[in-house]
């Protein structure tokens, strides 16, 4: 069994137990709703945190690739990219839009992978950006994760992360929400994805109301190309002790 079979097999068994959130089935509906602003707006969101106005002649590098947006922008950017996801579906998402945009595009690698796997980060090589968006949390080994990514950067590249904040208590009670919607029947999930949206959007949308701007956020948060919809499924599901995203 090669090294993709094997984290493939394990990444299954932690589903079927209950410990892993399948990010890569709510991005495999998020696809349907990607186009070509969407696209345009996660190019903008890339150039923006990197500070670069480009990424022609740099090597990408996206670890847990997810919907693959991101890695869709980079390559639209220039950049000469690899992909890599732990989790089976979002291995097949990031795949299905490079053959949608690229097709067999030998500048875009794609696999299956985890950043837990020092090995394998070590053959990957080194890359002028490293860009992991919300994943390193997922792995249950954060730190280790973060000392693997590190050692893909080459001298004088760039790495970007985004990790959840530390919040004492809140992070406690959502880890329980989180652990609470994986082990629950699909069909009964709404019970705590529901509650979730109204914890996480209430306020804001009741300001956007009374200032007569009603959905202004909401609107807002697609300047990534992401949907808020189904980042609210990502963050009520995405537990943050074993799942990597």
């Amino acid at each position: 069994m090669n090294s993709e079979d094997t984290t493939s097999a394990r990444h299954r068994a932690e589903i079927a137990a209950g410990d892993r959130f399948e990010f890569g089935k709510n991005w495999q509906r998020f696809l349907e709703t990607v186009d070509e602003k969407s696209i345009l707006r996660a190019e903008e969101s890339l150039t923006n945190k990197l500070g670069l106005p480009s990424l022609q002649g740099r090597s990408f590098l996206d670890v847990g690739s997810g919907s693959g947006l991101f890695s869709l922008a980079a390559r639209r950017l220039g950049a000469e990219v690899h992909s890599f996801d732990y989790d089976s579906e979002s291995f097949a998402c990031t795949r299905e839009l490079r053959s949608r945009y690229f097709g067999d595009d030998s500048q875009w690698i794609v696999e299956q992978g985890s950043v837990l796997d020092r090995p394998y980060i070590e053959k990957l090589g080194r890359f002028g950006v490293v860009y992991s968006w919300g994943v390193l949390h997922h792995t249950g080994a954060m730190w280790a994760a973060l000392e693997n990514v590190s050692i893909a950067v080459e001298d004088g590249g760039l790495l970007f992360i985004a990790i959840y904040n530390d919040q004492g208590k809140p992070s406690r009670r959502w880890t329980r929400v989180k652990v609470a919607y994986n082990r629950l029947p699909p069909s009964l999930r709404f019970l705590v994805l529901w509650p979730g949206f109204v914890v996480l959007w209430w306020r804001r949308l009741l300001k956007d109301l009374i200032s007569l701007k009603p959905l202004r956020t909401w609107r807002h948060e697609l300047n990534r190309g992401m949907s808020p919809w189904h980042d609210v499924v990502d963050w009520v599901g995405g537990c943050t002790d074993r799942a990597e995203g």
